[in-house]
């Protein structure tokens, strides 16, 4: 759980915004009374909707890369770092890679990649 707050701590920052937002909205003068009550209990329940929505499917995910690595599967995780280089990188158990709490992890790789950022390749 810990690493999903580590991925996603920006999504939840943008929803805490959102509610500040609506505290701020329906706290005005202009507003009917109870709408603060009204507004923040509805977006709460999307808000924790969509984050519970997200949290499932990342974690679906994270055990079905976890499965097919194990199993010797490649698998491919994006590379942002370099423009130029390759977009993906390649993962292999026998290549060295190994999977410890959702992060992928090579001693002759310099850099980690989370398992929730990674496909398997169809090929």
């Amino acid at each position: 759980m810990k690493e999903f707050f580590e991925l996603e701590i920006g999504y939840i920052i943008i929803a805490l915004f959102f509610l500040v937002v609506t505290a701020i909205v329906t706290t005005r003068s202009f507003m009917p009374e109870g709408a603060f009550k009204k507004g923040m209990i509805a977006v709460g329940i999307i808000v924790v909707a969509f984050i519970l929505f997200h949290y499932y499917t990342t974690v679906s995910r994270m055990e079905m890369i976890a499965k097919e690595f194990n199993s010797g599967k490649t698998i491919l995780c994006e590379n942002r770092e370099m423009l130029n280089g390759p977009n993906a990188i390649i993962i292999l158990k026998k290549a060295g890679w190994s999977l410890k709490n959702g992060i992928f992890t090579n001693p002759e790789f310099h850099r980690d990649f989370y398992s929730a950022r990674c496909a398997i390749d169809l090929k």
